[in-house]
């Protein structure tokens, strides 16, 4: 499954590290990509590309991007036109567990994460309105919920067969105790 993250409503300097978090748990947990409306963001963009320079892409082995779209509307016509299925985050929508057999189903998926109040044409345009609890609750949170629960737990592990590949520079060895980070050897 593709699976790509659209962030709305990003605001300087309110949601700075909210994005950036929406951002690398996207690329830990399975997406391809982020693209982020709001207020245009360089630092953002930079701070992600730096993580991805020295800890790899995406779950799959393959870049991770992040990019900025300033008509959110327009962009996810264009995505529900090139085969995603939208699935919108909200505290107001379906259980996820209801809705996680028929999502799985998309060979392409766009996962919405809002910021500020999102538009009803978000809701309308969304083919999934899912909430991961009725109640308050981090869109960073739910994202890591709902991108664990599509990849069955995958992106979780550390080594091993099945293992996520990210491609990057740097890697965490698992330690009971203390830290280990390993530099990999370019070949």
């Amino acid at each position: 499954m593709e699976i790509e993250v659209l962030r709305l409503g990003h605001r300087l300097p309110r949601d700075e590290r909210i994005s950036t978090h929406v951002a690398l748990v996207a690329r830990a947990f399975g997406a391809r990509s982020i693209t982020y409306s709001g207020q245009h963001d360089s630092s953002l963009e930079t701070s992600v590309a730096r993580i991805c320079d020295a800890w790899g892409g995406s779950a799959s082995g393959a870049p991770f991007t992040i990019a900025y779209e300033k008509a959110f509307g327009q962009f996810i016509k264009r995505k529900k036109r090139d085969g995603f299925a939208i699935l919108h985050l909200t505290m107001y929508g379906l259980p996820l567990p209801q809705v996680l057999p028929e999502a799985k189903k998309a060979q392409k998926l766009l996962i919405i994460v809002g910021a500020e109040q999102v538009p009803r044409e978000v809701y309308e345009l969304a083919d999934f309105n899912v909430s991961v609890t009725g109640q308050p609750h981090s869109e960073v949170a739910a994202l890591a919920i709902t991108l664990d629960r599509l990849m069955d737990g995958k992106e979780l592990l550390a080594t091993g067969p099945g293992a996520p590949d990210f491609r990057g520079k740097l890697r965490i060895e698992p330690s009971a105790k203390g830290k280990k980070v390993a530099r990999i050897q370019s070949i």
